[in-house]
């Protein structure tokens, strides 16, 4: 039993981890990436659907973000939802094709950003710690119920809080890499 709820530790803080990174390349530092644009929401005939359903998404150019739908009656309802977006980038259309020109980040904007990716990090963290209170609470609850000992409780929270200083430390590095991509674009 308790090496099913360290696994189930293993699998929740990589999910975290994985999450936290997902959230990360959707932030914008200056160079162009489809998963900047990939998950906004486009209201496509009452149905909100991300816009990777709805087109492809090239990068021809390191500041350029060329986005293909493919019903071409929809090229509206895609402006309007990037316009909405975070993005803070206007769509320029041909009627068939939506090109987005990432303009250099101020001072300003980096340090936006650097301050939003450190608030991301902190969430995972803390995500990452629920976690780990969670399993020792079900350690605690076994032992409790006398299916571990008490050293056997001690020895798998000493294993909880390993995997659980690992996925911090990975999160930690994460956001030095994120920092590091933000300040120096």
């Amino acid at each position: 039993m308790p090496q099913t709820l360290l696994k189930d530790l293993k699998g929740r803080t990589a999910k975290a981890l994985e999450h936290l990174k997902g959230t990360f390349a959707g932030i914008r530092t200056g160079r162009a990436h489809p998963a900047l644009v990939e998950e906004i929401k486009v209201d496509y005939f009452g149905t909100i659907m991300p816009l990777k359903q709805m087109g492809t998404v090239n990068i021809p150019e390191p500041r350029q973000i060329v986005i293909t739908v493919w019903d071409k009656t929809a090229v509206k309802a895609v402006e309007k939802a990037i316009q909405a977006s975070p993005l803070g980038i206007n769509p320029q259309s041909d009627g068939e094709t939506i090109r987005l020109n990432m303009p250099e980040l101020t001072r300003e904007r980096r340090a936006e950003l650097t301050k939003l990716v450190n608030k991301y990090a902190e969430e995972s963290r803390v995500a990452t710690r629920n976690i780990r209170r969670e399993i020792v609470d079900s350690l605690k609850k076994l032992e409790k119920d006398s299916k571990i000992n008490e050293d056997d409780l001690k020895k798998y929270q000493k294993e909880v809080q390993d995997i659980t200083d690992d996925a911090i430390k990975k999160i930690d590095v994460s956001l030095i890499e994120k920092e590091k991509e933000i300040l120096n674009d």
